[in-house]
């Protein structure tokens, strides 16, 4: 997989749902999406804390992400044309309808990398 790529998504989930947020992402958000897209992984935080450093630091006003998960796809144009039709299909629509709080993302980031040259 030479053009390979990965999506990276972040996200900053209200603390207040946080814990009904990973109950949901446990039990039924990511069965389906690993079983529906190539995830390499999800992740939750765990409650340790955050290490941001660097010359110019800049912490969020809305906390760090406390929610990733990354999927592994052939490339960009695969992912343009698969992930709206995956993530708009009824099997998540039926997952989405039990989330906790859909409006508790106060912030999301996707990024897009390739594996660095050996």
């Amino acid at each position: 997989m030479s053009d390979g790529i990965v999506e990276i998504r972040d996200y900053t989930i209200n603390q207040d749902t946080i814990e009904a947020y990973k109950e949901w992402a446990d039990k039924l958000a990511a069965p389906w999406l690993r079983a529906n897209l190539n995830v390499i992984d999800f992740w939750v935080n765990c409650g340790i804390d955050a290490q941001v450093s660097g010359s110019n630091p800049q912490a969020s006003e809305n906390g760090q992400p406390n929610v990733c998960w990354i999927i592994r796809w052939d490339s960009k144009e695969t992912r343009d044309a698969q992930f709206g039709k995956i993530m708009g299909g009824q099997g998540w629509k039926d997952i989405w309808a039990q989330h906790p709080d859909p409006g508790a993302y106060l912030q999301m980031n996707v990024r897009f990398f390739r594996p660095a040259a050996s």
